[in-house]
């Protein structure tokens, strides 16, 4: 691992998530990780976009948890189930990320619709295009129209969802859950551990559908411990870890 920079806290800004709050990130820039590396940071509740990594570092609050489904023990629920049949003649393939036009068409107009952003060629280049990491792209197509595009991390024990582009006029096959569905049975099939889904946040109301796939699992930013859902921390101490707590160094 190439490292551009130490950790430093983010200036305070507004939460985007839960209003009244104040967000504060934990960040720094890096190139060149090994999947055995990239596993160590998302283990413990980093994520990234391009060669930014980041994580919460709120002075007063803990509300954005990390969220992995262990795949191998993953059921999908009747309405997950729902929706693969919804999405049966929808095409899915894997492979490294690989940039198209076609893919910044559907990410400028995902953007635009369903956030109300322009977006630009440079940030979109900068942030998913230009991974410091092992990477994969899934490719989500119907009759050879592009659908949607999920971008992926490729860690030692799992994949992590980067970003998710569709194309708006799709949204009634429910593609954000079809891909979460078909990206854990990629990993599945990979014969990794973990789909790391980003981050959980309880009374923000377009994060909630993470917690839908079950089991899944929990950051503690208390003890750096994962837990089953509802299952209690082992240790009541608070505190916050160290960003590079435990790190030892490249390998």
């Amino acid at each position: 691992m190439i490292l551009y920079s130490q950790p430093e806290f983010s200036p305070p800004a507004p939460c985007p998530y839960l209003p009244g709050r104040t967000m504060v990130y934990s960040f720094f820039f890096a190139d060149s990780l090994n999947a055995d590396e990239l596993s160590w940071f998302l283990s413990r509740g980093w994520r990234k976009f391009g060669h930014y990594f980041f994580r919460p570092a709120c002075p007063d609050c803990r509300a954005c948890t990390p969220l992995r489904i262990p795949v191998q023990r993953f059921q999908p629920s009747r309405g997950q189930k729902r929706v693969l049949r919804r999405c049966s003649h929808v095409g899915v393939s894997f492979a490294p990320v690989r940039y198209e036009k076609e893919l910044f068409d559907l990410y400028h107009v995902h953007s635009k619709v369903r956030f109300g952003q322009e977006s630009t060629f440079d940030e979109f280049i900068a942030n998913l295009h230009s991974s410091p990491c092992p990477n994969l792209l899934a490719r989500y197509e119907d009759d050879g129209r592009l659908l949607g595009a999920g971008y992926l991390d490729l860690g030692s024990d799992g994949l992590s969802s980067v970003y998710f582009v569709f194309d708006p006029a799709a949204s009634n096959l429910s593609p954000g859950i079809f891909s979460v569905l078909r990206e854990i049975e990629e990993t599945k099939k990979r014969g990794l551990a973990h789909y790391y889904l980003g981050y959980v946040v309880p009374g923000c109301e377009r994060m909630a559908y993470k917690a839908g796939f079950h089991p899944h699992q929990l950051f503690c930013w208390e003890d750096g411990l994962w837990y089953e859902d509802g299952e209690e921390p082992k240790s009541p101490t608070p505190g916050v870890l160290h960003p590079f707590s435990g790190w030892t160094g490249p390998n």
